[in-house]
This record gives C-alpha cells, sequence and structure tokens, in this order.
C-alpha cells in the first residue's frame, strides 16, 4: 500500500465497509473520524488498511514516548465506526473525545446493543466526562486526555452523567467548533454542527449520527471543506440541507469532498413508497448546487456487487450511480486504483484548496512512499506531517526509534526536497 501523508488533508482509508477518516489540520493536529480496523488488517496480503498500527507508528510523541493523537471524533456506535477503539486507546492518548448523546441513552436502554467496542468508548466518555466535572468542580480546566465534547440535545439529559458538564464542554446543531484538544485552531480548522437534531434524539442510531461540514484553510490561505454524514438516510439528510437553506446558512452545505453517507447507502436518497423505492431528486439536486467547482465524491466500502440483491446491505450500485451523475470523480476507497490493491484516498490542501494526491501511476514522478518500507520520523513540526511509516507487520526489521528535534526536521526537509523545515516546533512540540 503507497500513499503519503499529507501536510495539511483528509485521508480515506480502504478499511471495507466502514468508516475511517484521518484529518490533519495542521498546527501539530490530527483527528480521526470513526475507526474500522480489523483484524485481517495485520495480513500482509490484507486488502484492508490496519489504522490503529498507523496511527501509533505516525502520529507525534509525548514526553513519556506515547503516541498522540488530537481528537477522536465518534459519528455514532455501529461497529463498522468504531472496530478497534479498545486497540487505540490502549495504545494512543487521545487528547479529546466527541460523542453524542445516544451513547448515554442507548447505554441505559439497551446496553446489548453495543458492540464491545461501543462498550470501551462508552466506559472511556463516561470517565471522561467524571473527569472534567470533578475538574470544574475546583475551578479547574480539564487536562488533555479527560476533554470530553457532547455534542447534541437529548430530552431525557438529566438521566445521564454529562448532564451537569461544563457548557464550553458542549455543542449543538447550527454551531461551530474551531478548537481542538484545548488549542484555538480557528485559521486553520472549524467544524459546523449539522446534526443530530433535537427532535432525533430517542431516532435509531443510524438517524443520530454526527453531521458536520469539516472546514480547513491551508497556510497559504486556500479554504476546502467536507461533509460528513455517518449513516444518515435521506429524511435528515434533506433536514440538514434544507434548514441550511432556510436559516440563511446555505454555505454550511457547501463541499468540495463528500463521503457518502452509509458506504454508500441507497437509502441516502431512495425512500420506500408502498412496494416502490422511490428516487427522491430533490436532495440529490441540492447536494449538486452544493458541490464546488471540482468536487468529489469518497465512498468507504469494500468493492461494489456487479448489481444490487434485494434486502442487501451497502454499499448500493444504484446509489453510486446516482452520485455519479452529480459529479466526474467518484471513488471507493475498497476500489481506488484497483479491487486488488486498495490505496488511500488522500486530499492535500493548498492556495486552490483540496486536491487528490496522485498515485505514482498517475503523476509519473516515481516519488511513492511504501507502508510496508519506509521508517519515519513520526514527527510533526509547523503542521507538516510527516510520511506514513511502516505500520503493517512485514517481518522487516525497523530501525530504531530516534529523538529530538533534529532529526524531526531532517525527516521534514527530506520530504520537501531540501527546503528548510521551520525551526519553531507547533503544538505537539512543547508537549
Amino acid at each position: 500500500m503507497n500513499a503519503k501523508w499529507p501536510e495539511q488533508g483528509l485521508v480515506f482509508w480502504p478499511v471495507g465497509t466502514g468508516d475511517s477518516t484521518t484529518i490533519v489540520v495542521g498546527e501539530g493536529c490530527t483527528v480521526q473520524v470513526d475507526l474500522h480496523d480489523m483484524d485481517r488488517a495485520d495480513d500482509d496480503e490484507s486488502d484492508v488498511t490496519p489504522i490503529v498500527d498507523i496511527l501509533v507508528e505516525n502520529l507525534p510523541r509525548t514526553d513519556d514516548d506515547r503516541p498522540y493523537l488530537s481528537a477522536f471524533i465518534l459519528t455514532h456506535a455501529d461497529q463498522d465506526h468504531c472496530r478497534g477503539f479498545a486497540d487505540l486507546k490502549d495504545k494512543v492518548t487521545i487528547g479529546e473525545l466527541w460523542a453524542t448523546p445516544r451513547l448515554w441513552r442507548e447505554y441505559l436502554d439497551d446496553p446489548d446493543s453495543l458492540c464491545s467496542d461501543g462498550h470501551a468508548f462508552h466506559e472511556e466518555a463516561d470517565r471522561r466526562v467524571g473527569a472534567c466535572k470533578a475538574a470544574a468542580a475546583k475551578g479547574l480546566s480539564p487536562v488533555a486526555g479527560d476533554l470530553i465534547r457532547i455534542v447534541g440535545y437529548d430530552e431525557d439529559e438529566e438521566d445521564h452523567t454529562y448532564t451537569d458538564l461544563p457548557q464550553e464542554l458542549r455543542s449543538y446543531p447550527g454551531t461551530s467548533v474551531s478548537t481542538i484538544d484545548g488549542q484555538d485552531l480557528a485559521s486553520h480548522f472549524e467544524a459546523f454542527i449539522h446534526s443530530p437534531f433535537k427532535d432525533d434524539a430517542a431516532a435509531a442510531r443510524n438517524d443520530t449520527s454526527l453531521g458536520l461540514q469539516i472546514t480547513l484553510t491551508s497556510l497559504e490561505g486556500g479554504a476546502a471543506r467536507a461533509l460528513f454524514f455517518g449513516d444518515l438516510a435521506y429524511p435528515t439528510l434533506k433536514k440538514v440541507f434544507d434548514y441550511s437553506e432556510a436559516n440563511d446558512r446555505s454555505e454550511r452545505v457547501d463541499w468540495d469532498v463528500l463521503l457518502a453517507p452509509h458506504h454508500g447507502s441507497r437509502k441516502a436518497m431512495y425512500t420506500v413508497q408502498g412496494d416502490e423505492e422511490v428516487l427522491q431528486q430533490d436532495l440529490l439536486n441540492s447536494i449538486a448546487a452544493h458541490a464546488g467547482e471540482n468536487a468529489e465524491i469518497v465512498i468507504s466500502s469494500g468493492p461494489f456487487p456487479s448489481v444490487d440483491e434485494v434486502g442487501a446491505n451497502p454499499p448500493h450500485v444504484i446509489a453510486r450511480n446516482r452520485y455519479q451523475e452529480l459529479v466526474e470523480e467518484v471513488h471507493c476507497t475498497g476500489e481506488y486504483p484497483s479491487v486488488e490493491a486498495p490505496e488511500p484516498i488522500v486530499y492535500v490542501i493548498g492556495q486552490d484548496g483540496f486536491e487528490r494526491l496522485p498515485l505514482e501511476s498517475e503523476s509519473g514522478d516515481g516519488d511513492k512512499v511504501s507502508l510496508s518500507a519506509v521508517a519515519a520520523a513520526g514527527a510533526v513540526l509547523g503542521g507538516v506531517a510527516a510520511i506514513i511509516a511502516a505500520a503493517r507487520r512485514s517481518g522487516q526489521p525497523r530501525e530504531p526509534r530516534q529523538a529530538g528535534l533534529d532529526t524531526a526536521r531532517q525527516a521534514v526537509e527530506r520530504t520537501r526536497q531540501g527546503e528548510a523545515a521551520p525551526r519553531q516546533p507547533v503544538g505537539f512540540g512543547s508537549r
């Protein structure tokens, strides 16, 4: 598997039918949205990615040599969005968690419906709620590693432990967040919250997915937007676009990269009426109207079947066909660039917004970086992330990890082809 790690941008990983997106914000900040790390990802010939191993190898290190992830955002607690979280928590220090109230409601109403990693996430989220409340009671701010953000409403909030959480750790639809892990990143990052809606608090898990517009701004001043909708279906997706347009914030559904809802499910744009599935063209029209000039759609799923079968889980060919009518480029993580050898889909952001990083075969410059062969510094300086290091267990010996800013600067300069690295560390350099 060959790829480059962006200085700033998005990485959509091939993980089968599930979601795993890494957002490199810059300023020493890396955010993971959902996780689907399957056991078979450790096999050398696997067609899915060992996300936890990759993060362990590439994240910056704390003073005690622990990999550090600025934030983990869970859209909802389906297994294909949180698989591997317990392993991630054991191996990586996570500065901040984002969770929705549905997690607490579900834990009380039907705890058996949560998978083991869903339970692990809830346990960690609840621990952080307690730690934040304890800090507030002493007049202190919670520390990184204890931070949590609860996103959304619940009419039964009084029944849950987060009810007295300080308001600065709460966020709601219609508002934006530009702080991650206690750092003000407004110059580079903004997350506008679309869902879950208050009226959906008791809805099915998929319908309470966290919906976000993520805006990244490059060091050169170029801005680009990505939409993440978890497993939302047509009624809620339509509400997102309608509310945004009706409340004079239509720019909040503008997008340059769209992660297709629910892994390319037909439920994003079809509804059942009687015995028929009916296309809801109004939503597709709204999606198209807010697409950037060179917008692309990513479907995070395994390979598509040749034809859809009745009752089959996504991905659905009929949905992909509709997406291909909206934009020129639709990419499936399980098929990019081929089913036999899928690669991460990487978007970098520069002065002109998002640009998909070409594969070696597309660029023709021979400048490729192998996940199974490269040993990189794994440090972030001045918002520049090092290239992807060896993650899959290839059986090849790894060079001892070196520490220190000079070593990290040397790695950055190599990736910049001799251009000097920043002399002043930012973000994790001071942790």
